[in-house]
């Protein structure tokens, strides 16, 4: 597939678009921040509306596989953020929709989309499925809502505040809030997860025991200790099908694998990874789910001829969208920095704690020793745009940093705080830039989420 340059324009005639609705706190994005910070606000006592452009609210948990929201939890000095995170933990549990591994619990992703409903539902929030957002409504620096696409056509969303949570901060880049992305070329891979059925479980556990595969397995600058804490990584599968010509060299193959079941299944496989690739480019974003699908195949068939328990798996399920785990981020009031996520960094306007878990850009450091660093409030105020909040991986900080601040979890921290804090600015009058910090810190302590 050849690059997309764009060359030419057209102009474009004025036309009056209907509003949809108003709402004082709108959501763009359901992914675990979208639907924390929407959770948040709506609780909060403001009127909250959730945009999700899929079918589905959970984002990367439900439209990527991934179930694994909190895995690093695995011994009992790991800090637990608490907060919504924890809430999903726990409602899927109390529903049967997960399964205890270690110290934390596996999602099932699919029943995960009736739990994130259920959770819209009882805490009030207004939920608009299948439409995107394309531009934001601007007064000078000021948002006040955003245009929509969708089957009912091109519409308005009128809203006091705003959260971005589509993950590659799509809203706040197009109001002119100063964002960063580095090259294609040195961002994090993409990913196409899957699962399988057929496996035999007993014999596949075997073969991994006798692997003994570890953290520091799979991340260069991984300490000490992870080289004897247990990792899930599979690599000698994809690696002897390069050898025989199976797969292309140029294939980055090695897995992840998630929960197993009793009916013979392997929930998700984390396998095939792809460099090179913009997520906020839409040919890449074609290229890379084709040929993440035909990679899926080369590893199923590699599974099924090199690895003991595989030999009469069949593919189960695929992703339904590409796993982004690195884009565009914003530029903040704050920049969190390798050396905060490092160094058990502590800050006045915490909204938040996350375990020192750094998963991304050849780092694996694990929170077995308790360790954690405050989330400020800063990383998600952007700069120069007022009433416009982010939540998620796309909040700001440097590459290093990104490997924390991009995890589910603390997706769920920066949601939390940014649909707290955008209600209460709500409520109060004032902007989300001058909101009293006080206020949401002692808001966030009532919903269970541990600041310091």
């Amino acid at each position: 597939m050849g690059e997309y340059i764009p060359m030419k324009h057209i102009d474009e005639p004025s036309r009056k678009t209907p509003v949809l609705t108003e709402t004082d706190v709108l959501v763009i994005g359901g992914g675990p921040g979208g639907l924390s910070a929407a959770l948040a606000a709506a609780r909060q006592g403001v009127d909250t509306m959730l945009v999700e452009r899929y079918g589905c609210f959970g984002g990367v948990i439900t439209q990527c596989m991934i179930g694994t929201l909190s895995w690093y939890r695995s011994n009992d000095k790991v800090v637990d953020a608490g907060g919504i995170g924890r809430e999903f933990e726990q409602r899927a549990s109390s529903m049967k929709a997960s399964m205890r591994v270690f110290h934390y619990e596996i999602l099932d992703t699919e029943i995960f989309k009736h739990i994130a409903d259920l959770l819209v539902a009882e805490a009030g929030v207004a939920p608009v499925l299948h439409c995107a957002t394309t531009d934001p409504i601007m007064d000078g620096n000021t948002i006040k809502g955003v245009i929509t696409e969708s089957k009912s056509g091109r519409m308005a969303i009128l809203a006091k505040r705003v959260i971005d949570a589509t993950g590659d901060a799509d809203i706040a880049f197009r109001s002119g809030a100063p964002c960063r992305k580095d090259p294609k070329e040195i961002l994090e891979p993409v990913t196409v997860n899957f699962g399988c059925s057929g496996v035999n479980i007993p014999a596949f556990i075997g073969y991994i025991m006798e692997k003994k595969p570890t953290i520091a397995d799979w991340g260069d600058k991984s300490g000490e200790k992870e080289s004897d804490e247990f990792s899930t990584f599979l690599k000698e599968p994809f690696d002897r099908a390069k050898q025989a010509g199976e797969i292309p060299e140029s294939a980055k193959l090695e897995s992840y694998w998630g929960s197993c079941t009793d009916a013979g299944e392997i929930t998700t496989m984390n396998a095939v990874h792809m460099p090179g690739i913009d997520s906020t480019d839409v040919m890449d974003l074609t290229k890379a789910e084709i040929e993440g699908r035909q990679q899926v195949m080369w590893a199923l068939a590699a599974l099924k001829k090199y690895t003991p328990g595989f030999e009469k798996a069949r593919l189960r399920t695929m992703g339904a969208s590409l796993g982004t785990r690195e884009s565009r981020k914003i530029l903040g009031a704050y920049d969190i920095t390798e050396h905060d996520v490092l160094n058990q960094a502590r800050f006045d306007d915490s909204i938040g704690i996350f375990p020192e878990f750094l998963d991304g850009n050849d780092i694996a450091i694990m929170p077995s020793t308790g360790r954690y660093f405050q989330v400020p409030y800063g990383i998600v105020v952007p700069r120069t745009i007022e009433n416009l909040l982010v939540a998620g991986r796309c909040v700001a900080g440097d590459k290093v940093s990104h490997a924390a601040t991009r995890q589910m979890m603390c997706c769920t921290v920066t949601g939390q705080g940014a649909g707290t804090a955008a209600a209460l600015s709500v409520k109060d009058g004032v902007s989300c830039r001058e909101v009293n910090i006080s206020k949401v810190q002692n808001a966030l302590k009532k919903q269970a989420v541990r600041i310091d």
